[in-house]
């Protein structure tokens, strides 16, 4: 009776799945997940709409840069709130 409450096999199995890629993907900072991809969108961008591979080498390490680095000043900001 018991797992009938909780939903069949398969639902959990895929919920469970579901809940274990959101929390590695998106975790505790999600404005990281949502950086990733828009590094990899104006990457994706430069180099296939627009043929600029040097650009878009360049690009990539610059806006994980900047994205690290506004990460750690949000963590640092809301550090020194408490």
């Amino acid at each position: 009776m018991t797992g009938e409450r909780r939903g069949p096999l398969a639902w959990r199995l895929v919920k469970g799945f579901a809940l274990f890629w959101w929390d590695f993907l998106i975790g505790d900072t999600p404005e990281l997940f949502v950086a990733a991809l828009v590094t990899i969108g104006v990457v994706a961008v430069l180099r296939h709409l627009w043929h600029l591979n040097g650009v878009a080498a360049l690009a990539l390490p610059v806006l994980a840069i900047v994205a690290l680095v506004v990460s750690v000043r949000r963590a640092v900001r809301g550090e020194r709130r408490r």
